[in-house]
């Protein structure tokens, strides 16, 4: 009986959601490591994990200071993304004018790239932190408007007329409405936006920065110091997925009815 409690314990802990991705990380390290004893890549091209690992806790002070700068930008970025993405989607979905004018700029914005103009932005605002707050803005604006409109756009129009004919005005219809059956979509943008603003900091950090993560890998680059490198990637994936989680939590606060009910599809499954 104990023995089959024990089993049961296991098995559960074996199907926890964090459990998974990190057996799978740990597979992906030992893999990386059999691959560089097997065919001996040398360690100018490639490190070994035990040397990134071994960066990862001799340096970790230095690293962690540096992670802030490129925390702050992404952030701000990403904030900024969602303050004026969400009410230009909202303008987009609820006129076909304003969405004629506006839509195809910023399509044609997106295949301008990021690299290209981020050192305009230290020309015109010099070195710190705005230039990169600007490229994270850039990465994560245009995910956000699109899933907003998407999501503005697909609420059920007979709903809308029948909030309408019980005498709701229009920002009673808008908040009742509108907003919660978008807020799934606009979630996903979000989600989205957060990871694409880590990478917009990093591009302003390697263009025209002395801190922050994106520096530390430009320096690395220019001594061949691999192990670094590849520590400072482990950095950004971590602060990618931890403010990834984040927006994953609030959407689980905002919106329990649909997070609930695509975990239990999930279950059923």
């Amino acid at each position: 009986m104990a023995e089959a409690r024990a089993q049961g314990t296991m098995a559960k802990a074996l199907n926890a959601a964090w459990v998974r991705p990190f057996l799978f990380l740990i597979f992906i390290v030992v893999a990386w490591d059999l691959a560089i004893r097997i065919f001996r890549i040398p360690a100018y091209q490639i490190p070994a994990p035990a040397d990134v690992v071994a960066v990862l806790w001799n340096d970790w002070p230095e690293l962690l200071g540096q992670a802030w700068p490129t925390t702050y930008a992404t952030i701000y970025g990403f904030v900024l993304s969602a303050a004026f993405g969400i009410p230009v989607a909202m303008l987009i979905a609820g006129s076909k004018t304003v969405e004629s004018y506006i839509y195809p700029l910023l399509v044609f914005s997106q295949s301008v790239p990021k690299v290209a103009i981020a050192p305009l932005f230290v020309v015109w605002f010099g070195f710190g932190i705005i230039p990169k707050v600007i490229s994270a803005f850039l990465l994560g604006f245009f995910p956000v408007v699109v899933s907003a409109v998407q999501g503005f756009k697909s609420v059920d129009p007979d709903m809308v007329d029948l909030a309408r004919a019980m005498q709701g005005s229009r920002f009673h219809v808008f908040r009742a409405v509108n907003l919660p059956h978008a807020m799934p979509a606009i979630f996903s943008g979000l989600k989205v936006s957060v990871t694409l603003a880590v990478v917009g900091a990093v591009v302003g950090e390697f263009v025209g920065s002395n801190s922050g993560i994106g520096y530390v890998m430009q320096r690395s680059i220019g001594t061949f110091d691999l192990p670094t490198m590849f520590a400072a990637l482990v950095i950004l994936a971590l602060l990618g997925v931890v403010l990834f989680w984040i927006v994953d939590r609030i959407e689980r606060l905002l919106i329990p009815w649909h997070v609930s009910q695509r975990e239990e599809i999930i279950f059923a499954s």
